[in-house]
């Protein structure tokens, strides 16, 4: 325990050392990080050559994130997906960071493997690749074949990311501890409460099982699909530190001069790819959640091919709903229908200002309305939404931006293929569809036996609960507990104020006393004599004087923090 809080001190100091260098003394000297900053130790604000304050606050934050690591980085990955937490600039900037992280030895992967699967590679694998394919911050990926001649592809976690992880998380929590004050005046809520997602997400990332239990249910929604395929996982081979895959080629999605070689239409393809994504949204509730073109393949006979499912995104029956109500509304220039899916989408809804709210939307849509098919950007949509959540401090899915993200990037790699390829015109019809659903007989027979279940529930329990809240009020037993919030701040600062009122009062007392002590006459053998004055009186403005010193003190530590 100690070893590890003298570690997360030391990391702590190199923390602020980064923040401090990037222009953030605001950061450090007005949290209590301040206490681990050497009197008087400042550092220039130079990035190379040039002066860190000519960059945008934004930048500069990235550049903290940048050279505090891999964790840190990820961190900052997951947050650019949430534009409701985050100002628009922000995730801007977010989205440029990158893990390059080089590749650890192979001899070190073979070691893993082996210890993982408890048994030598010999046994597995009829040939291993020692040249990683990619390397990433948890692991890296190596081409192997199994003993039958399978092509696969070995995922293997790096032998120390698991401690990394859990050593950077811990320091995560406590930098939000000391500087929570911070980042609340900034706009960013509930810190606590993202460092525990992150961790959580960080924790399902490390075990390798998710991402195999992932793949098995896409293969079993999809499996009657002739157009799409996922790899499949062997399980049986597979731990939470190492995950084998079957090995698939193909072209990258955007790769049009290959896809022209193989006689397949560009522009087919692309319709393809996002019909695919749109029934992972709207159909089934689960999709890959970060469709980049080095994860998006395409085979010689057209067939697309998802790869790496270690993020995946689900939404709920009703979040379906009212996502796509979200824009059906804004394709029949409905302000205030927006609005309520909106709310309907949230998790959490107190917007203090409907109309505001609503007025904000309504510019949304006079800004779309006038464009023509082709001139609307799924991007500058997206854009524009996560900033009306984030103003209206709307919390809604975390999987509502990844959407909106997987969009923007399948949007970019519709134009690369398709010319008048549009977004829009492919969500439509998967919207209308929905809604049908929704009100469909089927559907809204299930909404009404679900809601009779939870009212004859309520029925059941509700004299019991009644009869409990009777008998504890005819004993005198009924309690009620309220508690107000935001008050500690303000509770602190009245406590100073009284610590400091006291203080002043006995320091005016005894300066009152010495003064009165003077009208005394005191003979002299019992009362010494010191320069005119007796000695109770030097007694009196003595403790005076230390009651002002203690003021003083107190005046000086409350200007530094």
């Amino acid at each position: 325990m100690f070893k590890n809080t003298m570690t997360n001190l030391g990391r702590i100091r190199q923390v602020v050392e980064v923040l401090l260098r990037y222009g953030f003394e605001d950061a450090v000297t007005t949290t209590a990080l301040r206490r681990l900053v050497p009197p008087g130790r400042r550092r220039s604000w130079q990035h190379g050559t040039q002066p860190v304050f000519e960059m945008s606050r934004w930048e500069r934050v990235r550049m903290v994130i940048e050279e505090l690591g891999p964790t840190f980085i990820k961190l900052a990955q997951v947050l650019s997906n949430r534009a409701d937490l985050l100002p628009v600039e922000l995730v801007a900037e977010f989205e440029k960071l990158q893990s390059n992280v080089p590749p650890f030895p192979s001899d070190e992967a073979r070691r893993i493997i082996a210890a993982e699967l408890g048994r030598p590679l010999e046994e597995v694998f009829r040939a291993f690749d020692d040249v990683p394919l990619g390397s990433a911050s948890i692991g890296q990926v190596h081409k192997a074949q199994l003993l039958d001649g399978t092509d696969v592809v070995v995922k293997v976690q790096r032998p120390t990311a698991r401690e990394k992880i859990t050593t950077d998380l811990g320091l995560l929590r406590e930098l939000v501890r000391y500087t929570a004050g911070y980042l609340r005046k900034h706009g960013l809520s509930n810190p606590q409460d993202i460092v525990e997602a992150f961790e959580r997400s960080m924790m399902q990332e490390l075990d390798y099982t998710s991402e195999a239990r992932a793949m098995e249910q896409f293969r079993k929604l999809y499996a009657d699909y002739q157009t799409f395929y996922v790899p499949r996982p062997y399980r049986e081979l597979s731990t939470s530190k190492v995950l084998v895959i079957e090995f698939v080629s193909g072209c990258k999605i955007t790769d049009k001069e290959q896809l022209l070689r193989w006689n397949l239409d560009p522009a087919a393809v692309a319709e393809t790819g996002m019909d695919i994504y749109l029934t992972q949204i709207f159909e089934f509730g689960i999709f890959h959640a970060d469709p980049h073109p080095g994860n998006v393949l395409v085979r010689p006979d057209g067939t697309v091919v998802l790869i790496d499912f270690g993020m995946v995104g689900r939404l709920t029956k009703q979040q379906k709903y009212a996502f796509a109500g979200v824009f059906i509304s804004m394709g029949q220039q409905d302000a205030r229908g927006m609005a309520l899916n909106f709310r309907r989408l949230a998790l959490t809804s107190d917007i203090r200002d409907m109309r505001a709210f609503e007025a904000a939307l309504q510019q949304l849509i006079d800004d779309f309305a006038g464009l023509d098919v082709k001139e609307m950007s799924m991007s500058a949509l997206a854009e524009q939404l996560q900033g009306i959540i984030y103003q209206f401090k709307l919390q809604v899915p975390g999987s509502v931006f990844l959407i909106l993200r997987a969009l923007v990037i399948l949007e970019g790699i519709g134009k690369v293929l398709h010319p008048a390829f549009n977004t829009f015109e492919f969500v439509r019809p998967y919207g209308r569809r929905l809604v049908l659903e929704q009100y469909s007989v089927n559907n809204v027979t299930t909404e009404l036996q679900y809601t009779g279940q939870q009212l004859l529930a309520l029925m059941y329990t509700l004299p019991t609960d009644l009869r409990q809240i009777v008998r504890k009020l005819s004993k005198g037993d009924l309690r009620v507990q309220a508690q107000l919030g935001g008050y500690a701040p303000l509770l602190r600062t009245a406590e100073r104020l009284v610590s400091r009122t006291i203080i002043t009062l006995l320091a005016v007392a005894f300066l009152l006393f010495s003064g009165l002590s003077l009208l005394g006459s005191y003979p002299a053998a019992q009362m010494p004599y010191y320069h005119g004055l007796p000695a109770v009186t030097w007694w009196g403005l003595g403790i005076t004087g230390f009651w002002l010193l203690v003021l003083f003190i107190l005046t000086i530590r409350k200007e530094r923090q």
